[in-house]
């Protein structure tokens, strides 16, 4: 059985969301950095970064990385739908997923604790710290959806990785109110990933 760690309003959504695609069973560990007790506890004994989501695989194995867990369930599970199969858009849909870890969200890392990125103690630094990280983060959220063309959803037909990921990383630092101003097109995309059967449930528990 699969172990997922995560917790409420968090990444692990959209793992939680694949491995419904994917049709298997799991055990969800309420666990966070932000969150002492026993889950956190367990977290750090299999990812020492009590990061989430964190997957431990039916192996004993342990995925970390949003985009690396999507991936491999991806590939692992070839008829779940969860990436293209199509090799040209597979490889769109993992360049969409490492694009989102690797710049969307490192911003929000930034934003989220801006003394780690300034040696100043001065509160008024880190809040400059996280107004240009924010401005940042919006931005290359526009560049998201001008390079990622949704037909009628990021992965083709029916939403699958590079769609979960997208709409729960755009719920934070306030990117939603800013793509519904600069690309209202992908604000109504966003919507009906969070509207479709793949997701809904899912939101509703990770945001109620």
């Amino acid at each position: 059985m699969f172990i997922l760690y995560g917790a409420q309003s968090s990444g692990a959504a959209a793992v939680e969301a694949a491995l419904g695609m994917v049709n298997v069973p799991f055990r969800l560990v309420d666990a966070a950095s932000w969150q002492p007790g026993p889950g956190l506890d367990e977290l750090r004994q299999v990812n020492p970064l009590a990061q989430i989501p964190t997957l431990v695989l039916p192996d004993g194995s342990v995925l970390s990385e949003s985009a690396a867990i999507l991936i491999h369930l991806g590939l692992v599970y070839p008829d779940s739908g969860l990436l293209p199969t199509d090799a040209s858009q597979r490889a769109q849909a993992i360049r969409g997923l490492v694009y989102i870890t690797a710049n969307c969200y490192a911003a929000i890392g930034v934003i989220d604790y801006p003394e780690r990125w300034t040696e100043t103690t001065d509160e008024q630094e880190h809040a400059r710290v996280k107004q240009g990280a924010r401005q940042r983060l919006h931005g290359l959220w526009d560049i998201f959806a001008d390079t990622f063309p949704a037909t009628p959803f990021l992965n083709g037909e029916q939403p699958g990785a590079l769609d979960l990921l997208a709409v729960v990383v755009s719920k934070w630092s306030g990117t939603r109110a800013h793509l519904a101003q600069s690309r209202p097109a992908f604000s109504d995309l966003l919507k009906r990933i969070e509207q479709h059967p793949v997701f809904a449930a899912v939101n509703a528990r990770y945001w109620p």
